[in-house]
């Protein structure tokens, strides 16, 4: 997955499950924030990753969000599952997975085959 979609993801995810929202994702893998900021809900998510001038936007119901990386031009499934949250990233055709604990993400890139850390 491209580095700036996993940390979509991770910041998405993260607001979704601990239900507020942020202006930015700590990402520990490049060590630098990335300035992301929107609005997040149990229906509907618009953001904005401002590093790549591009929108994360797509909507959802009962925890699966249809989202669309538009800097990316690619479609991301994402399924929230109480502190889990796992999905699709139909622009490397990979999988991924993680967990939400506070602030703090953990994402496995199966694409990548690798953890990633972030905070929010």
């Amino acid at each position: 997955m491209n580095p700036n979609t996993r940390a979509c993801v991770a910041y998405v995810a993260a607001c979704l499950i601990s239900q507020r929202n942020a202006s930015a994702v700590y990402d520990y893998s490049q060590s630098r924030h990335i300035s992301i900021g929107g609005t997040v809900s149990p229906t509907n998510v618009s953001v904005y990753d401002y590093e790549r001038s591009a929108h994360f936007s797509g909507s959802g119901s009962g925890g699966n969000f249809s989202l669309y990386d538009y800097g990316g031009s690619h479609h991301v499934q994402l399924q929230i599952n109480g502190t889990q949250f796992s999905g699709y990233d139909y622009g490397t055709s990979s999988h991924f997975s993680g967990n939400v604990s506070g602030g703090s993400v953990s994402l496995y890139d199966y694409g990548a085959s690798s953890y990633f850390d972030y905070s929010v």
